[in-house]
């Protein structure tokens, strides 16, 4: 993580994330939450070591919604809140998200949107420059990192001066580039607010939102004019001929890009756009009426260029509008399809550049060695095999997801954070099969919580698996309520998620160790039993530090590392470590199985696994 603290005028390579970071405290925040979830999570992570010294509060909260509902419970008492999350996470959110844009705020309070187009490391290509314009919440989306610090400054800024929260829209590419980042003042916080109640404004009672809407629309078209002459918002270049370019975002870079290679920079009129919702229409009008062919270049869904086909209609002007006839709907843009789409929209001949493909084998991700998950799903297949039981295994989101690959084909669905609860619920009322709930320790406090509950009072038999390692490992170890410790590093409650389960009324409740196979087989087995036999919920919490965090805490304690070999004198290369395990420690050399002790953390969960005994430890 690169310091986002420093005097005016320095300049430091920056994450775009970082920049968000940096603009937010330059702004003056007072409050940030977040969940993470990349590509967003590096902004709540550069801001807790800003707020240890600032003073500023920052957590990682339960969930999206929560985060939320923190940033905004400060913004509706005078103060600057930030909520950070990706994409997904405002669907989770979108309740609340939903209401703000009826109720706006009293102080700043700016909402982090990380959209993954080409689903880097995620579900879906959500768009969600849409949400902002479904809740009348306004949307600044910037190019490169220096804008995205400059962007969060001037959201905070309108936010106050409309009383209405602001979406930023970030994208992977901007997330995840480095780029110089000039710093700026950094204001003084206001520490403490102060709640006015008006329960006409925050009580969203029907005869209250009724009015509320209608402020909302108000507001809306007042930004759309402050729009038109916002700092980031700018007619970049108007050349004589009748053919114009509107780039919205992170395809303004590729669109200059573009021209440059199609050698077009001084014969085609360009608009950077960075306020997709509402569209600056002053500006857009004066910039439309010059011209008779405008092409609209956006990453996924045509959101500007839908506004701006309204715009020509509404206001009579003779130009032609194109848009998704040649910009990809779908994936991220680059130079090269942003010039394919102007040649095509130009009726210019574009030969892409020939890029060189190395012939290289495809390599899914894979379980790290040591991985408690590995032995997890091995010991939940040899307990479905032995009980001989159908099952049907409902994923999550985490690490684990990996389970869908083999050998393990563990995965049978994955949609949302918590879905694997309340999908296995549905299948175990629609079907004849096992269901088989596989979830994350952070996933469930997530949500997790509300689906068990269900299944106790709707008495639901499924058997829920907790993959517990005691962090939120996939998006680099950020604390969660079972970790005893909060995002500023400061001592917290463990929350147990076998109490959990427990107080709610889950009858069968046990926590196994991965690492203790043949133990774990039997708990395992016992819990199928159980719901077989009552028709009701069983909760096993599989509880092991995630491998990555205990191998580096040995090394840097100065321990040794146990290490494994495979006796060749024993071993029968009936591969059952590979084919049915699958660590990539163990590999087959010289037509041998070995243990590549690089590789190797020192687990001996393979030697359980061996049926033959071969896997010896180093003496």
């Amino acid at each position: 993580m690169a310091e986002i603290l420093g005097e005016k005028g320095i300049v430091k390579l920056l994450l775009g994330n970082e920049a968000v970071a940096r603009g937010a405290i330059e702004a003056g925040i007072d409050v940030a939450a977040g969940y993470p979830g990349t590509p967003s999570t590096e902004i709540i992570e550069a801001l807790i070591p800003a707020a240890r010294e600032l003073g500023f509060y920052v957590e990682w909260s339960t969930n999206e919604k929560v985060a939320l509902e923190v940033a905004l419970g400060a913004a509706i008492s005078g103060l600057r809140g930030l909520a950070v999350m990706k994409h997904v996470g405002l669907n989770v959110a979108a309740d609340t998200f939903m209401s703000i844009g009826y109720t706006g705020v009293r102080g700043g309070l700016v909402i982090v949107s990380a959209d993954d187009p080409n689903c880097h490391s995620s579900q879906s290509e959500q768009d969600n420059r849409i949400y902002g314009m479904h809740a009348y919440i306004p949307v600044i989306e910037p190019y490169a990192p220096q804008e995205a610090k400059d962007a969060t400054v001037y959201a905070f800024d309108l936010s106050e001066k409309y009383s209405t929260a602001i979406m930023l829209r970030l994208t992977t590419r901007i997330s995840h580039t480095r780029g110089p980042v000039v710093f700026g003042d950094l204001r003084r916080r206001r520490t403490r607010g102060n709640f006015i109640k008006d329960p006409s404004r925050w009580v969203l009672l029907p005869v209250f939102s009724r009015k509320l809407h209608v402020k909302a629309l108000e507001r809306i078209s007042s930004i759309a004019k402050e729009f038109s002459n916002f700092p980031l918002n700018k007619i970049v270049q108007m050349n004589p001929s009748d053919e114009g370019i509107i780039a919205s975002g992170v395809a303004y870079g590729y669109v200059m890009d573009a021209l440059n290679m199609l050698n077009l920079r001084d014969k085609v009129s360009v608009l950077k756009l960075a306020t997709p919702y509402p569209i600056p229409n002053d500006l857009i009008i004066s910039f439309l009426k010059r011209l008779k062919r405008v092409l609209i270049v956006e990453e996924l869904e045509p959101v500007v260029e839908l506004q701006v086909k309204d715009l020509v209609v509404r206001e009579g002007i003779s130009v032609e509008i194109k848009g998704k006839e040649y910009v990809p709907r779908v994936l991220e843009l680059n130079y090269v399809k942003v010039a394919k789409a102007i040649a095509e929209f130009l009726g210019l001949q574009f030969i892409p550049p020939r890029v060189e493909e190395e012939n290289l084998p495809p390599r899914p991700p894979v379980f790290c060695p040591g991985c408690p998950h590995r032995a997890t799903y091995y010991i939940i297949k040899r307990a479905v095999a032995s009980e001989k039981v159908n099952a049907v295994y409902l994923g999550d989101i985490g690490c684990y997801t990996l389970g869908v690959n083999p050998p393990f084909r563990a995965t049978d669905t994955s949609y949302c954070m918590g879905s694997s609860i309340g999908l296995s619920m549905g299948i175990f009322r629609a079907t004849d099969q096992f269901p088989i709930a596989t979830i994350g320790d952070s996933t469930f406090f997530h949500a997790g919580i509300p689906a068990l509950i269900n299944s106790i009072y709707n008495r639901s038999g499924i058997l829920v698996v907790v993959f517990d390692n005691l962090i939120t490992a996939m998006t680099g170890f950020q604390p969660h309520p079972g970790t005893g410790v909060s995002a500023l590093g400061q001592k917290a409650r463990t929350i147990a998620i076998e109490d959990i389960a427990k107080a709610i009324g889950v009858n069968f409740v046990k926590v196994i160790d991965p690492y203790n196979i043949n133990e774990s087989v039997k708990i395992m087995r016992e819990a199928i039993a159980f719901v077989l036999k009552n028709k009701e919920p069983a909760v096993v919490v599989s509880s092991r530090e995630c491998a990555l965090r205990a191998y580096r805490r040995i090394l840097k304690s100065g321990k040794s590392i146990k290490r494994y070999f495979i006796d060749e004198n024993v071993c029968t290369k009936c591969l059952t470590c590979i084919n049915t395990f699958a660590c990539p420690a163990i590999m087959i050399k010289d037509n041998k199985v070995v243990i590549n002790s690089d590789l190797c953390i020192g687990c001996g969960v393979c030697k359980q696994v061996c049926p033959y005994n071969a896997i010896k430890e180093v003496v």
